[in-house]
């Protein structure tokens, strides 16, 4: 994503923040005011760091609001992925829309709305939505975080050795 678009979208949010209320459309399944983003700013060359067909929306993050904590809105149109990553900081999501899969560390969790999935620091993980709607979810971590690191070998063979992670690990 180019910078100017980054720019906006960070003004989107500080005048979304300014009013105290930001109102969801349902129909939509957006926030007023928000921009979406790329998920990330690149796809990135190294092995299982590739993604597609995902959104992030910023919903609060320092500096817009006094906080140590960041909240994220991730929407991944059916067939779409995250990368396959880890870093130090841990990942809370809450499921809030259709249905998608979440890979931590050697287990595959099948998430609905509602749904919660706690990533302690540094477990491989990867979202991913194999079904015919969009699946979204909020994800909270800290504001000052890491970034994201591939698996190492080690670990990316135990995941594709593995049965209940195989399919998803590529």
């Amino acid at each position: 994503m180019n910078e100017w678009k980054v720019e906006v979208a960070s003004e989107a949010l500080q005048q979304a923040l300014e009013r105290l209320h930001i109102p969801f459309d349902a129909r939509a399944f957006r926030w007023q005011g928000l921009m979406a983003r790329e998920y990330k700013e690149n796809a990135g060359t190294e092995r299982g760091m590739g993604w597609r067909r995902i959104v992030r929306f910023d919903l609060g993050r320092p500096p817009l609001v006094p906080a140590q904590f960041a909240l994220r809105y991730f929407e991944i149109e059916p067939g779409g992925y995250s990368s396959l990553e880890k870093h130090t900081h841990i990942h809370l999501v809450i499921a809030v829309r259709g249905r998608g899969k979440a890979l931590v560390g050697e287990r595959v969790f099948e998430m609905r709305p509602l749904d919660i999935v706690y990533v302690p620091p540094d477990v491989p993980h990867r979202w991913l939505n194999p079904y015919e709607e969009p699946f979204g979810f909020l994800c909270v971590v800290d504001a000052e975080r890491d970034r994201p690191r591939p698996v190492s070998d080690e670990e990316w063979e135990r995941l594709r050795a593995n049965p209940e992670t195989a399919e998803w690990v590529f």
